[in-house]
């Protein structure tokens, strides 16, 4: 199986302006959007989403554009959301 691209990670933060400053300063990006349960950091070749423990899960997304082949497959404590 191969995967068009991995569109983004999202990790959770306990406090997502104090994380957002500190990638801001640290790196070279751009804060797509922010509220106060999540945030999306834009790098030249991924995006970071942080995001509140309960409110949004940890994940990971993948673009792929034959997903249709992907239908019935499943792996243990996974699941497949079609967007």
């Amino acid at each position: 199986m191969s995967l068009t691209f991995i569109d983004h990670l999202a990790l959770e933060s306990s406090d997502i302006n104090r994380s957002v400053r500190w990638y801001k300063k640290q790196f070279n990006c751009e804060i797509k959007y922010q509220d106060s349960s999540w945030a999306l950091i834009r790098f030249d070749n991924i995006s970071l989403a942080l995001v509140t423990p309960g409110e949004h899960p940890p994940h990971f997304a993948i673009v792929d554009e034959n997903v249709r082949r992907l239908r019935g497959q499943r792996c243990t404590g996974m699941e497949l959301l079609q967007v």
